[in-house]
Order: C-alpha cells, then structure tokens, then sequence
C-alpha cells in the first residue's frame, strides 16, 4: 500500500475524422497538403538533433520557399502519418533517397571515442539502378533455420565469413565495409538527396523493413560470389522456435576459432542461455518459451493488425526522420540487440549499438529472422503491404557482388521468391495461437482502480519518468464498440513525445489496469500492453524523440474491459536513467 501511495502521490505532484480501416487493410498515408510560402507552420522534429537545419521548420527548397507546409489539425510530424490519402490532382510522390555522393561524419555515442567515418569506399563506377535478375526456372535460395544447418553449410559460410574479415576495410565486400552500410544508414551519416542538412534514417519508420531485407539481399549475394556459389543463402536465427532457435546459435558460439564468432557478446547470454524478448526485465536476464511465444504473438498479430502498426510511421522526403518505428522493430528487433550485445562495453558493442552491428556476423542471422517475419506476417495472419507511392519509390543505395555502388527501390523486394529468389526454411510458426492470459480477476483489477482513484486532472505534463512508478487515467474516445466497428479501427494507446538520451538503451513496460507496480504482470499477461525498446544509436548530448503505439481492442476484450469509461496505465522504466513524456491518449485508427 505504501508504493501505491507514494507512486501515486508523485504523479499527482509533477508540475509540469480518422477513416476507419478493415482488419490487415492496404494503409494510406495522407500527403501534406501544399500550402503558399507564405503559410508557414513549425513542427516538431523527431528522432534527430537538426543539424544543418536549426530553424527547427519545414526544409527549404532550392528557391528558399519552404517545400511542405503541414497542416496545424496534423501536428506536423513524422511526415504526417496516420491519416488518409488525399486523391488530389496536385499530389505527388515525396519518396526518401539517400544522397550517396556526400556521406559525411556518423553520428555515435561517444564515450571518449574519437570520431567515426562509415562512408563508403571510394568508386569511380556512377551509381546505376539495379537490374532484378530473373529467377524463373532457377532453384530457389533457401535460408536455413541456423540451429538446424549442416557441417558441410557450415564450413560454406565458415568460409565466407573468412574471406569477409580478410578483405581489407575500403574493400566494398569486406567485414568491416558491410557494417559500415548499417552505420551510414542507421546513424546519420547520409542526408536526403535535395535536402542538405536532413538525415536519412532507415530505422524508426516504415523503411525498416525494406532496407534490412535489400541489405541482406546483397550480403548474401556477396558471400555467395566470394564462394563461388550462387545457391548460397545465409542463415536466419529462429528465436520465435521453442527449442534451441531459441538460444544464440552454436555456429556463432562454439569455437572462439571461427570466423562466425565474436568476442563482443553478453558472456552470461550464450548458450544454454534462453534468448529474452523481455530483456531488461524484472526476472533476470533468461528467457522462456511461454513470455517469448506471447510476445511474439503480441507484437506481430495483436500489435500489428495494419501496416501502420506493424511497419512503423511513414517518412516522406524533406521531413526528419519518423517519430515511430513498427512492432516487431520495437521489440523482438530491439530486445534482441540488447540482449545480445556485450554490457562491459561502453555502449554494448557490438550487437548492443547500430554503428557497430553488422560487425558481428549473428547480426545478418537476427536480422534474416526479422525479414522472415515480414512473411510471417503475410503469409500466416493476412497482412498486407502499403500501397503508397512515397514507400513503394523509396530508394537505398548499396554494393553488389562486382562491388558496383547499385540504387534499389522498395517496390522490387515485396515478394522474396518471385523478386529476390529466396525463401525461408519452413519451420512453422509455433507461436500463432499463444495469446497472453490475464494476471489477476476482473473484480481485482476494479478494485484496484476504486482504490487508486486516480483522475487526469491530477496529472500534468509532460511525465518525467525515473525510479518510481507512474500512473495515469486515461479516458476512451469510444466504449463498447460492436465487433465490425472494432475490425475496421484498433483501439490505440498513444504515447506520445517520449524524450531520452540517445546514447543509452532504454526500456520502459507499459500495463493496464493493474496496480502491482510491475512486480506481478509479466510480458505473458494479458495487461502487459507492451514496451518501449530503445537501443543507442546517436551522439553524445543527442536527445531522442519519438512515439509508441499498443493496441487495446484486444486486450480491453480479454481483459472484460471493453464497457469502461477509461483505463488506468501503469509505467515501469526498465533501463535508463530518465524519459520524458508529452502526452497518453487514446484515439481509434491506424
């Protein structure tokens, strides 16, 4: 009873339309609408530090007018995802498109290290479109699950691997040259081609996805042309398995001799150590099939019901990078790199930092599996793709296997068989029906709202989130709402301008309705609505910026909550010392 009181007494003293969309429906993004010059709107710049662009506005164009007004009713950010497709004759597509020519310094947490460059080796070869190769009539690249690959695949990739760490750093099919990849895109060292000054950043937006798998495309492509085997298909970490995909796989882990081994990895995490998708958690830092499998239920089917949800918000060009990332980006993706990198380290590397990823070679298995997941998602529980121009135009510039500098479009990786020539493995998706169960009673939990009587009057933001617990009233827009009109928009909890150190990992649990402090609810419960997984990625001093969405419609349905006027939202900082929030809402849409 004292931490409620005390919990409670914290909140209450800091001072300081949508279109309704059917189940795994084609999302469309409204297009700003083009306003004269004269109207000029500020908007918040999210996930960067706005360098070369301090005004904190609207980007400029070649002519000095500003290229894209937002609308005030939108609030400008994040390339005004979230709304509907205006069929205006005036629109066009604003797709993002790296400006390869002119890479400059990374940004990265710091800690004493000197600056870091990631730009690509120099070339004398213009970048040219990439040419798809047609796969028909041609076997099928098949991925492997990497827990169940054979000695004779093992001493191919073995090989390969080899072959990678030897080339040195400024050749383009190096170890070290394919990480640098990751860095340049994931830690702004590449602006927007037309846009001096605006990062181009591939995370933290709906071109996760496809940048990964184009990423992974020309890895593969080249570990093959370094073998001399063009079937060769990497291997994907299947830690959504219940047996050993679940644990870091051996050929990563069990000879320090091999290539595939890195010594940059938690030690208390490799085998026989079960992988934490909840990680940092109040429980240790091992896993369990049971949290694990209803995570990934959670994160892919209940949080993931659209392509907003599941892809992330969408990035157009001229904006700073997007303000929220996907669910499955979000966690397994983030959780993972956490959880495998090496905590000794000043900023986990390798695995635990993005500038340092791609230097561990189980960071191409982890992100396999995530692309994987994209066909899960499809395949399995109906999900579709965007249909949006400024996604389907988006482009990325990389390296083939004749280290040719090659531009690649998002509308030519949709489908991995027909497009790409490669699929994955079948080895089921034992998770599909792992729906979380609730903790406690439905009279428990009204209980413990009658006695928390918590109101939103007493809070005022923003929420400085530290050691203690927080937790807010929230009202519905909407109550007992009939099955079709849940089917056609998901309820959301939206978190909204959640501010922390860009340099750190950060965690923070959100659950409803439940007032044990985190203590009891776990990531199987069905009051655990999800987390919010951060892993380090900028320069020191740098604050991030940005959004989370958890759908309830589910999870109010389980809960026998869907007749309440609110609910009451429990936050539990995990990792980090601090995070700052503007605003908890509820809204239907997306």
């Amino acid at each position: 009873m004292t931490s409620i009181l005390s919990s409670l007494s914290f909140v209450s003293n800091i001072n300081h339309h949508s279109s309704l969309h059917p189940l795994f429906s084609q999302k469309h993004i409204l297009k700003p609408k083009r306003l004269d010059h004269h109207h000029h709107v500020s908007r918040v710049a999210c996930c960067s530090n706005n360098r070369g662009n301090p005004s904190n506005t609207t980007p400029p164009n070649s002519n000095g007018g500003h290229r894209r007004d937002v609308l005030i009713s939108l609030g400008g950010l994040c390339g005004a995802a979230g709304a509907t497709l205006i069929n205006s004759p005036f629109a066009i597509a604003d797709p993002v498109i790296p400006n390869y020519k002119n890479c400059v310094q990374a940004e990265i947490p710091d800690c004493g290290k000197p600056p870091f460059d990631c730009c690509p080796p120099p070339t004398s070869t213009d970048v040219q479109p990439f040419q798809l190769p047609s796969y028909s009539g041609t076997p099928l690249r098949v991925r492997p699950a990497a827990h169940l690959v054979t000695d004779e695949y093992l001493a191919k990739y073995e090989r390969a691997i080899d072959i990678m760490r030897s080339l040195p750093p400024n050749d383009p099919h190096s170890l070290i040259s394919q990480a640098n990849i990751h860095c340049a895109y994931c830690n702004a060292a590449y602006h927007q081609k037309g846009f001096p000054g605006i990062q181009f950043q591939v995370h933290d937006s709906w071109l996760f996805f496809p940048f990964h798998r184009w990423y992974l495309y020309f890895f593969e492509r080249i570990a093959g042309h370094l073998i001399e085997d063009p079937s060769f298909a990497i291997p994907f970490w299947n830690y959504d398995s219940p047996d050993d995909g679940m644990r870091m796989p051996y050929i990563f882990t069990s000879n320090s001799k091999s290539p595939l081994y890195d010594p940059l990895r938690n030690t208390y995490h490799v085998p026989p150590t079960i992988v934490d998708l909840d990680y940092p958690n109040n429980g240790g830092c091992e896993g369990d099939w049971d949290t694990n499998s209803t995570i990934m239920y959670r994160q892919v089917v209940s949080n993931g019901k659209t392509p907003a949800q599941f892809f992330g918000d969408a990035y157009r060009a001229g904006y700073e990078p997007a303000c929220r990332g996907g669910s499955v980006e979000n966690c397994p993706h983030n959780s993972v790199h956490n959880w495998t990198g090496d905590g000794n380290q000043p900023n986990g590397e390798n695995m635990g930092v993005f500038y340092s990823a791609g230097r561990d070679p189980i960071f191409y298995s982890h992100h396999a599996n995530i692309d994987r997941i994209w066909n899960v998602w499809k395949s399995e529980f109906g999900g579709n793709d965007f249909d949006d121009q400024d996604w389907l135009k988006s482009e990325f510039v990389l390296f083939d296997e004749n280290k040719n500098p090659v531009s690649v479009k998002v509308e030519d990786c949709l489908n991995t068989a027909e497009q790409l020539g490669y699929i994955y493995e079948d080895v089921g998706v034992p998770w599909k029906d792992s729906k979380p169960t609730p903790c406690r009673s439905r009279a428990q939990r009204l209980a413990a709202k009658k006695q928390l009587g918590l109101r939103n009057d007493n809070v005022k933001f923003p929420l400085v989130l530290g050691f203690r617990v927080l937790r807010i009233e929230v009202k519905r827009p909407r109550k007992s709402r009939s099955r079709q009109e849940k089917k056609k928009a998901e309820e959301l909890l939206v978190i909204e301008g959640i501010e922390h150190d860009g340099q750190k990992p950060v965690k923070f649990d959100v659950i409803v309705d439940d007032d044990d402090d985190g203590k009891l609810v776990r990531a199987k419960n069905t009051e655990f609505a999800g987390s919010f997984v951060s892993v380090p990625h900028s320069s020191h001093g740098m604050k991030m910026k940005t959004n989370l969405k958890l759908a309830l419609t589910d999870l109010l349905d389980d809960l026998e909550a869907d007749h309440d006027d609110s609910i009451m939202v429990t936050l539990v900082l995990r990792t980090g010392q601090w995070v700052k929030i503007e605003n908890i809402k509820i809204e239907l849409g997306d």
